[in-house]
Parts: structure tokens; C-alpha cells; sequence
């Protein structure tokens, strides 16, 4: 999924790097790191999605870590498995593509069941993150 924020990259970058404060545009979503480390290969970070106790939670391991270009991680929970990517290209001095990947390993009902409110929940959070930056100018 791709989405053009009116941003600077460097600012794209930070608000995603924070990982806590994911949570404040990612719909139904609570971030956590789990590690020692708070950025860079080897981070681990925890993020719930759901409303109240009904939810998934992903557990992820930073893989690769360029700022502020590439980060990729791989889901090691129990439900969710898999790699993501979060990619960034400066369009121009305020312009930034967020190209946002995932290659997740679930079992086909499961998939098949969340796949649209997945689709479209990924979709809010991006509308969400690319309002909150364009409002910080």
C-alpha cells in the first residue's frame, strides 16, 4: 500500500521510528518496544489491535534499518507470521511516498475472514499519519 504524505522524509521517518506513538494513527492499535534497544536491527516491539480484550497481538524483531529510507521487520507472534516493510522516498523537500508492505502467514480462513477490515484498517491509519504530519508544518 502506498500513500504520498506532504512531509518531509525525515519527519515520515520520526513519526514512524516512535514506535509508542504509532498508537496515535494506527486505528485500534497499542505499540510497545519490548527491548533493551529502541531503534535498530534487533528491536523488538510489540502492537495490539483490537478493542478491549478482543484482538491480535503481533509481536515483531527489527530486521533491516535504514533511516530514513527502509525498515523491515519479521512477525513472530502465534497468529501472526511473517515480514513487513515500511519504505520512504523523497518525492521533493516536502513531499514523501510511505510505501507500506506485508507478507503474512496465516491460516487461509483466518485470512480470508479479516482480510478487507485489514485492508481498510491499514488504509484509516495512513490517512490518519499523513493528516497528523501535514498538520505539524
Amino acid at each position: 500500500m502506498s500513500l504520498v504524505i506532504d512531509a518531509p522524509i525525515e519527519k515520515v521517518w520520526a513519526a514512524l521510528a516512535d514506535w509508542e506513538s504509532q498508537g496515535d494513527w494506527m486505528l485500534q492499535t497499542t505499540v510497545e518496544v519490548t527491548s533493551q534497544i529502541r531503534e535498530g536491527v534487533g528491536t523488538s516491539i510489540s502492537a495490539f489491535t483490537g478493542i478491549g480484550k478482543f484482538g491480535v497481538m503481533d509481536h515483531m524483531i527489527v530486521t533491516a534499518w535504514q533511516p530514513p529510507h527502509i525498515c523491515d521487520v519479521v512477525h513472530t507472534g502465534k497468529i501472526i507470521k511473517g515480514t513487513g516493510r515500511f519504505e520512504l522516498v523523497a518525492i521533493d523537500t516536502d513531499t514523501t511516498r510511505f510505501d507500506w508492505s506485508e507478507e503474512i502467514v496465516a491460516p487461509r480462513a483466518l485470512f480470508l475472514l479479516i482480510a478487507l477490515g485489514l485492508y481498510a484498517g491499514v488504509r484509516i491509519s495512513l490517512t490518519n499519519l499523513s493528516r497528523r504530519l501535514r498538520h505539524r508544518k
